[in-house]
């Protein structure tokens, strides 16, 4: 590559690792897109069966579409001269067979089974992709019946987008924890100290006397390279050198991730402060809490909430609700909420890109690209109103608890927290707007 560079641009010096690292990053940063690279590496390296076609070749490809979206909506006839064209409508049979493929998946996979969707670049690649499998979720929708189904569906199209991207999934299901933000190199650091605290442990119990065969096996496998026998008359001291040697090891280890902590903390604090001030005096005065302590039984936890939220209440029925209610009996009934796809699509613009999702995974940001799936919710969410009724999906949640203090078990120190279903959010601002259109 280097030296085809140096061919057709010997006035620019470059080195090799230079020019691997720019083609590198120009891969990595999706500037181009497949037919683009095309174009490009045929005007840097023409064939030598292309010489007489080049001028016409060139701008056959310069007016195939960016993106590839555009192209599912173009015939196409495949032959020896189009190259271009060819590639594109074959990552179009196989972007069409990776969704179906995750539709079907999807399909017969437990809600709590479902993997966690990533967060994806937001480059110009990924939308297109994301564009591309548009018209393609049009025939499942159509014939999707519920709210379940279509959120099954479009789950399945945001899993073919993250496998045709490229994008990292979790294998297993979803968990409620929060993931470990402590980093690789300090996990192994650790358990190298752990490592060596144990060989100290050994050698001192062999200096001690203790001459059982593990502990000898220990003792050489330590002095391995080094030219020491056990049989020298001054092993006692070379043991002695040998401990304080890994002592110091041990304190040049823990010294180095003491720096990252105190760096990591100093980092958090200035950006806490410049965010939000307040959150940090009380982090300040009251440390965070580790959640490394004991845990509330499940089964207690359940039946504090369930004592709150189940049991029936005896409310005042005091002599101003008949007054009230008399009052309310002449205003005019609201007028029925007719929801439209450009409502959905009102409610889903403005809704966060990635606020947490609930129980089904599904975040904001996909129902803002598959525009598809506008129409069909608006209609699917006018009969739930119609209905009056929710299916159980839309009506569980994810509930995490967070404790208020230190470790306790007591379920009442615990701050719940819940997280919906991302589709029916976009139902209750709706109504909101219809009421108070109906009040104007």
């Amino acid at each position: 590559m280097h030296r085809l560079f140096t061919e057709l641009e010997p006035s620019i010096t470059v080195t090799e690792q230079n020019l691997a690292d720019r083609v590198r990053y120009i891969l990595r940063s999706n500037i181009f897109d497949g037919a683009e690279l095309e174009r490009l590496r045929r005007e840097a390296v023409p064939s030598s069966n292309e010489n007489a076609t080049t001028e016409d070749a060139v701008p056959q490809v310069a007016e195939q579409p960016a993106h590839v979206d555009a192209a599912v909506n173009i015939p196409v006839v495949a032959d020896s001269n189009d190259d271009g064209t060819f590639t594109q409508e074959l990552e179009i049979e196989q972007m069409r067979s990776t969704l179906e493929e995750a539709i079907m998946e999807t399909r017969s996979t437990p809600l709590e089974n479902r993997p966690r969707l990533p967060r994806i670049a937001l480059s110009k690649r990924n939308r297109a992709v994301v564009r591309a499998l548009n018209p393609m979720l049009v025939t499942y929708l159509e014939a999707s019946r519920d709210l379940c189904e279509t959120d099954s569906i479009l789950f399945g199209a945001t899993l073919a987008v993250c496998r045709i991207i490229g994008a990292k999934l979790s294998t297993a299901g979803r968990t409620t924890g929060q993931s470990s933000a402590i980093p690789a190199w300090r996990t192994r650091i650790e358990e190298r100290i752990a490592k060596t605290r144990a060989l100290i442990g050994r050698l001192i119990c062999f200096r001690s006397g203790n001459t059982r065969p593990r502990i000898v096996r220990t003792v050489r496998m330590a002095f391995a390279g080094t030219n020491v026998s056990l049989s020298q008359p001054d092993i006692m001291q070379k043991l002695t050198e040998r401990i304080d040697d890994l002592k110091q090891r041990i304190a040049a280890w823990g010294k180095r991730i003491r720096r990252y902590t105190e760096r990591s903390t100093r980092f958090n604090q200035n950006r806490l402060f410049q965010s939000d001030q307040k959150r940090l005096y009380k982090s300040l005065e009251r440390p965070m809490v580790s959640g490394t302590g004991p845990v509330p039984n499940q089964a207690d936890m359940v039946a504090f909430w369930r004592g709150l939220w189940s049991e029936p209440v005896n409310h005042n029925e005091g002599p101003w609700t008949e007054v009230v209610a008399s009052q309310c009996a002449g205003i005019t009934p609201m007028d029925p909420v007719t929801i439209t796809p450009d409502d959905v699509a009102e409610a889903v613009r403005r809704a966060p890109n990635w606020k947490s999702p609930g129980l089904d995974g599904l975040h904001h940001y996909w129902l803002k690209g598959f525009v598809v799936c506008h129409t069909v919710l608006a209609r699917q969410f006018q009969e739930v109103l119609n209905q009056k009724s929710l299916p159980s999906l839309f009506t569980t949640e994810i509930t995490h608890l967070v404790p208020k203090g230190q470790g306790t078990t007591d379920p009442s120190k615990y701050r719940p927290i819940t997280t919906m279903v991302t589709n029916p959010r976009g139902v209750v601002p709706k109504m909101l707007l219809a009421f108070r259109r109906s009040m104007d």
